[in-house]
């Protein structure tokens, strides 16, 4: 007992507590009584707070005692806290003293027996298959003939050896191990920390990951039964195949994995082909292929041969032919003499009509006929290749009379560009554009000379923007007349050939 805990026998002239001093000491004497006790209870209600904490209720038939866990410990706790679950827990008694209530901060929290743990595997693997997390619908296909198998296992037991001596003799491939630790509460963490090195690609990415233990009891497999490490498992975009245990043995992540192999070497066999067998199939592919395309060969072989019977032989057809062109080669001559004489006998016939005295004289009608016929054809022929000619030259007379018809074009705009510019430059109106003035009298005749003004005489300035009304003010002096300069000979060049007139 404190000393500064006082019996109610002592003496009443002792000093009064504060309601924070007392609490202080009771607090400070269960610390110091009860800082390591474990206590079986169950679980009767859990809070988990947004700080991290997490509050609980501990109870029997009798009695209830709350629970505290802080943030620091809830992830390094064996079993997680869930209504209902039976637990063992260790902590210290410790005080509230704002609301007068003693609690057990809780340091380490572990079910009560393997019921608890299993009842708690149930209620964890109901919530991830209501998740979805065991649908077959969402784990991925085997790769047939895999480059790379990654194996997360230990890297010192006789599951590895197992692995690897089983791939080798299967399909001689690359075998990436990441050694972890396959037991015990740092199991799950560097399982995950594996799974997410292949992913990342930290380390060359596999094409199938093997997740490997050998048997074990309950116990030994339970960090395999981790929530976390399940949800790694379903969120890998790798397949991984779960070979965890015999093939009694059954973990969480062996429901939420794309295959589970009843042993490590059933899920070597799981990811690999045989090399062998793959070679033999090949090898019987190739005889069927072989020995399907010799069969095709000589079924087309024989119908070749049944139908080359049916066909006649080359030279009988020649010699048909033969016989064909010599039989109408013999009629040949006699059909035209026949057809020769039906058409005189028409002729005659016809020209009879016309002039009688002509049927005494057959033969001499015959060849003026001829004559007159052969005149008409040669004429008709002349003029045919006339008109061939004429009509090959259409297409260069065209283009010519185009061109003509541009060049005319072009003469007639510059001769009219010229006569523009030539009205242009006789403008009277043009010289007032550059400052200067025109000179008239009132009854609006031009002074071109200074000769013809007289003093006093009424005179009108036109200026580019008005007319300037002025009086003469002195008369012009005289002028000498200016020397006529001899009028050149104008040339008239001779008339173009190919050229018309411009209007």
């Amino acid at each position: 007992m404190p000393n500064d805990l006082l019996s109610p026998t002592e003496s009443t002239n002792a000093a009064p507590y504060s309601v924070s001093e007392l609490a202080g000491a009771l607090k400070r004497t269960l610390e110091t009584t009860y800082d390591h006790v474990r206590v079986r209870a169950e679980i009767s209600k859990v809070t988990r707070h947004s700080s991290g904490h997490v509050y609980l209720t501990l109870k029997d038939d009798r009695a209830a005692i709350d629970g505290v866990i802080w943030k620091g410990n809830v992830s390094r706790l064996k079993a997680q806290p869930e209504m209902g679950l039976e637990v063992i827990v260790t902590g210290k008694i410790t005080t509230f003293p704002a609301s007068s209530k003693y609690q057990i901060v809780i340091e380490s929290l572990e079910a009560a027996g393997m019921g608890a743990l299993l009842a708690q595997l149930e209620r964890l693997k109901a919530r991830l298959h209501a998740e979805g997390l065991f649908d077959p619908a969402r784990k991925k296909p085997l790769p047939f003939a895999p480059k790379t198998i990654g194996v997360i296992t230990s890297p010192t037991g006789a599951v590895i050896r197992d692995i690897l001596h089983r791939i080798r003799d299967r399909w001689p491939c690359r075998v990436m191990v990441w050694p972890v630790v396959v037991q015990g509460d740092a199991a799950p963490s560097q399982v995950i920390r594996a799974i997410k090195g292949f992913e990342s690609g930290e380390a060359p990415k596999p094409d199938v990951l093997i997740i490997a233990r050998g048997g074990g009891s309950v116990e030994d497999l339970w960090p395999f039964n981790d929530e976390a490490l399940a949800r790694a498992v379903a969120a890998c975009p790798i397949p991984i195949i779960s070979a965890v245990g015999h093939e009694t043995d059954t973990t969480l992540i062996d429901f939420v994995s794309d295959r589970r192999a009843p042993t490590p070497t059933g899920a070597a066999e799981m990811a690999t082909p045989v090399l062998s067998e793959l070679k033999g199939f090949l090898l019987d592919l190739e005889r069927r292929r072989v020995g399907t395309f010799g069969r095709s060969m000589e079924s087309r072989r024989e119908r070749v041969a049944l139908l080359s019977r049916a066909l006649p032989k080359p030279q009988d057809l020649i010699n048909s032919a033969q016989q064909r062109l010599d039989y109408i080669g013999h009629r040949l001559g006699g059909g035209l003499s026949k057809n020769l004489n039906l058409h005189e006998t028409a002729l005659v016939r016809v020209a009879g009509r016309f002039n009688p005295a002509l049927l005494a004289r057959p033969q001499s009608l015959k060849a003026d006929q001829v004559t007159q016929l052969s005149n008409r054809a040669l004429a008709a022929l002349t003029r045919r290749v006339a008109q061939a000619e004429s009509h090959a030259r259409l297409p260069a007379l065209t283009q010519r009379m185009d061109d003509a018809v541009q060049r005319q074009l072009k003469q007639r705009c510059d001769r009219l560009l010229s006569l523009e510019q030539l009205r242009q430059s006789l403008n009277p109106d043009r010289p007032l554009n550059l400052g200067f003035a025109r000179v008239h009298r009132k009854d609006g005749a031009l002074v071109a000379s200074a000769a013809a003004v007289t003093t006093n005489d009424a005179l009108e300035l036109h200026f580019k923007d008005g007319v300037v009304d002025v009086v003469a003010t002195t008369d012009a002096p005289p002028q000498t007349p200016p020397t006529s300069k001899p009028t050149p000979k104008k040339v008239t060049p001779p008339p173009s050939s190919d050229q018309g007139s411009l209007f």
